[in-house]
């Protein structure tokens, strides 16, 4: 995947290997370093032009306490943000961070929640960081579950653009958020081992890249209400504490990892600290609108991204997990791991 107008512009130009600039891995043995990140939310300097400079801002935020949002919802806090986190356990959600003046938790549940209770979480926002859904490849495609995956994301979306459109029909002096960046996945563009895909492609015809095609469609309702609205199409969210990654290390740690089915299928990946960047920047700027691929400009071969990970860890990576094993452990769910894009 090529990043045409949004990550290309903040990412180095990088390739998959023990000196590029894209995850940072430590052996446990002795702890060298592999891969780091490529910006960092830190290092942006881009001219604010949201209804509040950033650091000043209000940020309601969905899926706040995965893998992603964790570091999100933290890069906010440290730069004066306060964060209203929207979560179907606030319980949970206050353990996970630390006590902040500055952070709220909202219960948030797309079935469930009254549009009442959302219109006073979202009332003052300047902006909405939509990354709920349910995790794609946990479980079974199951025609139950394929209907979850497409409802977690696209009746969250709804309830949101909804809420907010009440909030400017009630025309007081409240504010209403004016930017939206809603999650997506590289997923849109279906499968294709040889393409490289950029923004202006269309959208495949798999159920991955139809899940993506109604959850954008559904953000897109947004601009409707005056809103910059941004689509966050992501690849693969690499680092140690979550996502694929984490997964993988401690195979890889007893000598037992190596690559799913050929190893030859194209990885479009992102560090979690270029993810959060990235986002942070779409905030902050009003050129990032519509979709924005949220990947570094270089993929790689599985196989290849596990031979560097084994070398790093000083442990081989040659034990393969044949395809037919995993598709029938994982049936439909396994074109999300046995496919690539670039």
């Amino acid at each position: 995947i090529s990043p045409l107008c949004g990550a290309s512009q903040s990412l180095r130009a990088s390739s998959f290997n023990a000196s590029s600039s894209a995850l940072l891995v430590h052996s446990t043995r002795n702890r060298r370093p592999l891969f780091t990140p490529c910006f960092t939310a830190s290092s942006l300097l881009m001219a604010t032009t949201s209804s509040a400079p950033y650091g000043n801002m209000k940020i309601a935020v969905t899926g706040g306490t995965g893998f992603i949002g964790k570091l999100l919802i933290k890069t906010l806090l440290q730069s004066g943000n306060s964060v209203v986190l929207l979560t179907r356990s606030p319980t949970a959600a206050k353990s996970t961070f630390a006590s902040s003046p500055s952070l709220t938790t909202v219960q948030f549940d797309s079935l469930q929640t009254p549009y009442q209770s959302l219109i006073e979480a979202l009332s003052g926002c300047h902006a909405v960081i939509n990354l709920a859904g349910e995790p794609i490849v946990d479980k079974r495609w199951t025609n139950q579950q394929k209907d979850i995956l497409v409802q977690s994301r696209v009746l969250s979306t709804r309830k949101i653009i909804n809420a907010i459109k009440t909030l400017k029909d009630n025309n007081n002096e409240t504010v209403v958020p004016s930017v939206l960046i809603n999650g997506s996945a590289v997923g849109f563009y279906g499968v294709d081992e040889e393409r490289s895909f950029s923004e202006a492609d269309s959208c495949g015809n798999d159920f991955l890249a139809d899940v993506c095609r109604k959850w954008e469609a559904e953000s897109e309702k947004g601009k409707e209400l005056g809103m910059r609205v941004v689509a966050l199409r992501t690849g693969v969210v690499l680092g140690k504490s979550g996502g694929a990654l984490a997964k993988m290390l401690p195979i890889f740690a007893v000598g037992l990892g190596g690559p799913l089915g050929s190893g030859r299928q194209y990885v479009s990946w992102i560090h979690v600290e270029d993810e959060v960047g990235l986002i942070v920047e779409c905030l902050k700027n009003e050129k990032y609108q519509g979709p924005v691929n949220a990947t570094a400009p270089t993929p790689v071969r599985f196989g290849e991204m596990c031979s560097a990970l084994g070398r790093a860890m000083n442990r081989p990576s040659l034990i393969p997990a044949p395809a037919f094993a995993l598709q029938l452990l994982l049936g439909e769910a396994a074109t999300g791991v046995l496919d690539g894009q670039k």
